[in-house]
């Protein structure tokens, strides 16, 4: 991924598509399956491959440019015919993989940077995974990889190796940058704004139909003895583990995290901001290998180990143990909902009320300008038709067992299908542009201590 690049496809969340078989060619800005088509631009002339830069000891070659041109024409992008454009889009594509090659070798440099082989392979996996799927036979699957260069499926997996370790390596370097104070945003002028809204306007299609609202989410609350119970039983496990016990058989026995339990609680590899802040607190401050005494969140009791650390992010397991919630638990849960959307037909202050009931295990507590035919469909039927300012009846969020939890929601506006406006993503375009900026800042810096020589 270029490094000019890496923010322009934020904007296209407001014509967000369901994920469909692709071609391998047919990469994103976030999915780099595809490689080299095997015929080269128009104009172009096949010669042996030559060096058009050198980064410290390391060549780009003209077939890095013409890989980049060919992904290009199988997003659909037309290359232009002019010789002159066409020449000047080559040095455009050679001095982004200049800046992509700055920053992967600042990254082997920095000793605090690692990369493992197992995530490196993990990631590969997932990914020729998920574009296997794609096909329905073996056939089909090398056929296609023939038409985007490959010979074979192993010559593709080499290829994506690569590119995941290249990647990982960039987007360790930028977080350590950030997390450090070393990567500060830079503010963009007005005119940066909006020539960078000018250059992706065309790609952003039309704005859908949009619904903002903002929710009460009231879930069923244990009793004390429920909750003491469930203490006492991660309490239990807790010394278990610390005697020696394994933690990831202990997982798969005893939490209920459905989506990590049989993993043996594995998390992966999570910033801040992902997890409950409770959660969070505890699990950026484990030294790998310990485990944490039961950390009481809005899901229940978590048993924490952290394996390993990077700069912003950590790579945990954890053991969910919940408390047992009851039909008497779950009435008590449903009436308050009917009380407190009874309580704003009179005119009570909505924020009030969310202040002291919103659980934040149901979602955030206001939602602006979703695409109307993206809401989920527990949120669809009753929402769909309520005019702005309704506060629409109490529904249900179905939850695993007994865990529902009951919606107290006011829709606070809606917005028509039409063409998106700088307006619309101003605020966006500042964040995401102002990023882009101190990137490129750096990648300045590095381009002054080290050698770079442009031959194209």
């Amino acid at each position: 991924m270029r490094v000019q690049m890496v923010f322009a496809g934020f904007l296209a969340a407001f014509a967000a598509a369901a994920l469909t078989a692709a071609p391998i060619g047919a990469a994103t800005a976030q999915d780099t399956t595809a490689r080299a088509a095997p015929a080269p631009p128009r104009d172009s002339v096949i010669v042996v491959d030559r060096v058009l830069a050198v980064v410290g000891n390391r060549p780009v070659l003209a077939s890095q440019v013409d890989e980049e041109l060919f992904s290009r024409q199988a997003q659909g992008v037309d290359l232009p015919d002019d010789p002159k454009q066409l020449d000047a889009l080559r040095r455009e594509v050679a001095s982004s993989i200049v800046d992509e090659e700055l920053l992967v070798q600042q990254a082997v440099r920095d000793t605090a940077i690692q990369v493992t082989d197992q995530e490196v392979a993990d990631g590969v996996e997932q990914q020729v995974r998920k574009v296997r799927g794609n096909f329905t036979s073996e056939v089909d699957y090398r056929d296609e990889l023939k038409k985007a260069g490959f010979q074979t499926p192993e010559e593709y997996r080499r290829w994506l190796t690569d590119q995941q370790r290249r990647a990982a390596l960039q987007n360790r370097l930028i977080d350590g940058l950030r997390s450090s104070g070393k990567l500060k945003p830079v503010s963009p002028t007005e005119q940066e704004m909006r020539k960078f809204f000018e250059q992706q306007k065309g790609n952003l299609g039309s704005r859908p139909a949009t619904i903002s609202f903002r929710q009460i989410v009231i879930s069923p609350k244990p009793t004390a003895a429920a909750k003491a119970r469930t203490r006492a039983q991660a309490d239990s496990i807790v010394l278990e583990l610390r005697r020696g016990a394994d933690f990831a058989t202990a997982a798969r026995r005893f939490s209920q995290d459905p989506g990590s339990r049989d993993q043996g609680g594995s998390l992966n590899w999570f910033r801040r901001g992902v997890m409950v802040p409770e959660f969070e607190k505890v699990a950026f401050s484990l030294k790998p290998g310990v485990v944490s005494d039961p950390v009481e969140s809005p899901f229940g009791y978590h048993i924490i180990q952290v394996e390993r650390t990077q700069p912003a992010e950590v790579h945990a397991r954890h053991i969910l143990l919940t408390p047992t919630i009851d039909s008497a638990n779950v009435d008590s849960a449903r009436t308050l909902a009917s009380r407190l959307r009874d309580l704003l037909a009179k005119g009570a202050s909505f924020d009030s009320l969310q202040r002291i009931h919103h659980d934040a295990s149901g979602g955030e507590r206001v939602a602006e300008n979703v695409p109307a035919d993206k809401l989920p469909e527990s949120y669809a039927g009753p929402i769909a038709d309520a005019d702005s300012g309704a506060v629409v009846p109490v529904f249900t969020l179905k939850g695993a067992g007994d865990r529902d939890q009951f919606v107290v929601l006011q829709v606070t506006g809606r917005r028509s299908q039409g063409e998106i406006r700088y307006e619309d993503v101003k605020d966006r375009i500042r964040q995401q542009l102002g990023q882009e900026l101190a990137i490129r800042r750096y990648i300045d810096q590095l381009r002054k201590t080290t050698y770079v020589e442009m031959r194209i």
